[in-house]
């Protein structure tokens, strides 16, 4: 195999775009706590971002056989054999491990506890058992898809108040609807491969009133930033168009002649919705920091002054 190949798999194998999307999302977290300042910003953002990659190699490798059963994931460098499974599972623990140690050295025990969590979630509890066999596994891996961002604020923090709160309502929420969305265009992979997700156990309309009732709770939780002080109004309304437009999109699902476009078109959406909040969470700092969050953020981190 040629060397541009071999590091092009190398990079594929721990999902360069899930590593991207939770980085957005662990900036969005930490500058929401930090009110724009940038202080430990980037070693915090790698290090998480190691340890995410980390996950998702440990992922593709608990997978492979499975991988093989989908169409989507047939052509995998593991699924495929283009890389072996001992070097995988030694890379993963690398990245791991860097990661982790750069979080102890940039961070704090708190922010190090949730991100290790999420990996042993992601890893052990949903990747090698819930996956394969429970209906439930979407929503034990949301909790693992929200710590980065949880991570990222709790890094300048130090402390797990009512903004941890908020961000952890609304980063496990919009998972659901995301992959039960995906679920449904991609029905007959999780079929052939025997994944027990939600439109596969109950069918899809039952994943239709999920995805409905899961857009309602993820919009309430992104309008409470403005309630709570941590964001401006510009914040509310933004967060108040795209959850509508959210839930139009999915309600029309009802009446969608063609079920998988419909799904593709709702997966597409989540991803602009969580991007757009994301950005919006790192820049409107409008808002007074509530009086809880000075108090418990000044003795942790005096790098980063607060307003």
């Amino acid at each position: 195999m040629r060397m541009p190949e071999r590091i092009k798999n190398y990079l594929l194998v721990a999902k360069p775009g899930i590593v991207f999307g939770n980085l957005i999302s662990a900036a969005a977290g930490f500058f929401l706590a930090s009110k724009g300042q940038v202080d430990s910003v980037a070693p915090t953002l790698v290090g998480i971002s190691l340890v995410v990659a980390s996950g998702c190699v440990f992922n593709n490798c608990i997978d492979r056989k499975i991988d093989r059963k989908m169409i989507r994931t047939r052509n995998r460098a593991l699924a495929k054999g283009l890389i072996s499974l001992k070097i995988a599972i030694s890379y993963a623990t690398i990245l791991g491990i860097a990661g982790m140690a750069l979080l102890c050295v940039a961070t704090n025990l708190l922010a190090v506890v949730i991100v290790l969590a999420g990996l042993v979630i992601y890893v052990g509890v949903y990747s090698l058992y819930m996956k394969r066999n429970s209906v439930y596994s979407t929503l034990i891996g949301s909790l693992a898809g929200a710590a980065p961002p949880l991570a990222g604020y709790c890094a300048v923090t130090g402390s797990f108040d009512v903004g941890a709160v908020i961000l952890l309502s609304i980063f496990s929420l919009w998972q659901m609807p995301h992959c039960y969305a995906i679920a449904v265009f991609r029905l007959d992979d999780y079929t052939a491969a025997a994944i027990p997700v939600l439109p596969v156990k109950q069918g899809t309309t039952a994943a239709k009133k999920h995805i409905v009732v899961y857009i309602l709770a993820f919009t309430a939780a992104t309008l409470m930033l403005t309630f709570g002080g941590y964001t401006g109004y510009s914040t509310f309304a933004v967060a108040t168009v795209l959850g509508l437009s959210w839930l139009y999109l999915a309600w029309s699902g009802y009446k969608a002649s063609d079920e998988r476009l419909w799904a593709r078109k709702l997966h597409v959406f989540s991803i602009l919705t969580i991007f757009i909040l994301s950005v919006m969470m790192s820049i409107d700092f409008t808002a007074p920091v509530p009086s809880e969050i000075l108090l418990s953020y000044a003795p942790v981190n005096t790098q980063i002054p607060t307003r």
